[in-house]
Order: C-alpha cells, then structure tokens, then sequence
C-alpha cells in the first residue's frame, strides 16, 4: 500500500530518485573512506585514521537514513555495488590509492559535490515536489558533510599560504 502523504505518486517516485542518487553517492564514499583508513601511513596516522574511520561510521548510518527515508515514502532504495557505481557522481580510483594529501584532497571533494548536490535538490524537493519534509531531512545531511570537510581541510599542508607570499 503507497502512503497517502500529501505528495503525489509522480512527486514521491521523483524524490525517491533523488533519494536513490545521495544513496549511491554515500555509499560510495563510504568505500573510500574505508579504502583510505586501511591504506593510510606516515604524517597524522593516528589522527587521520581515527578521523576517517569516524566519517565512514557517520555515512555508514547517513546511508541507512537515507533508505529508510525511501521507504518512508514508499519507494525502493537501491543496493548493489553496480547500482551504486551507476548512480553516483563520485568517482573511484581502482587499483590506485594516492598520499594522504591526496586521500584528503578527494575525500573533501567528494563531500562539497554531495554538498552542492544537496543544497540543489533540496530547493528541488521542497519547490517542485511539494516535499518540505525529505527537504529539511537533506538540508541535515548537507549540514553533516559540510562539517566532515572541513574537519578534512584542517589536515591540508600549508601549499597555498607560502605561495601568496
């Protein structure tokens, strides 16, 4: 039986997509973050590997939200690592794992894409789709990320400062 919510069959199918979209995009920088916490050395081991370890712990319940938020609203969530690859926008690095730098790097890139993704289809859900509520449950994931960059930012090497001297 489909919920009777307020939002229309056609509405609720395209949020669940949407939906099914920040799904995928979780889960795939969930596997990153794994990747990056076993394959880590050298400057801030301990400190980075608890950090990365605490993030994927975060998206890992993040990712359960969201697919309950899915069936909320009566929807199926996705879940195959093929169904995932398909539908994120992240990118994965096979048989490649960069400097911790590097892992820094990507990994606060792929938190300001899902940011940037967020903050636009939450305007969508609320003004197209009439959904205020999956609306205000994705501002609270877009507001979670933001902090898990910048909390990533702070392990950046001074490159930039030295150069605009």
């Amino acid at each position: 039986m489909k919920p009777d919510l307020g939002i229309s069959v056609k509405n609720l199918k395209s949020v669940n997509e949407i939906l099914n979209n920040v799904l995928a995009d979780g889960n795939i920088l969930y596997i990153k973050l794994r990747k990056f916490h076993w394959n880590l050395s050298g400057d801030n081991f301990m400190e980075l590997h608890e950090l990365f370890e605490a993030q994927y712990d975060a998206v890992a319940e993040a990712v359960d939200l969201v697919a309950e938020r899915i069936s909320t609203l009566g929807g199926e969530a996705i879940g195959t690592a093929v169904e995932f690859a398909k539908y994120s926008q992240l990118k994965e690095t096979p048989g490649k794992v960069p400097n911790n730098q590097g892992m820094l790097k990507e990994l606060v890139g792929d938190h300001e894409t899902i940011v940037k993704t967020l903050r636009e289809k939450l305007d969508e859900c609320e003004e197209k789709y009439g959904d205020a509520g999956t609306a205000d449950f994705l501002n609270g994931l877009m507001q979670e990320h933001e902090k898990m960059a910048w909390k990533l930012r702070k392990f950046f090497k001074e490159e930039t400062a030295t150069k605009s001297k």
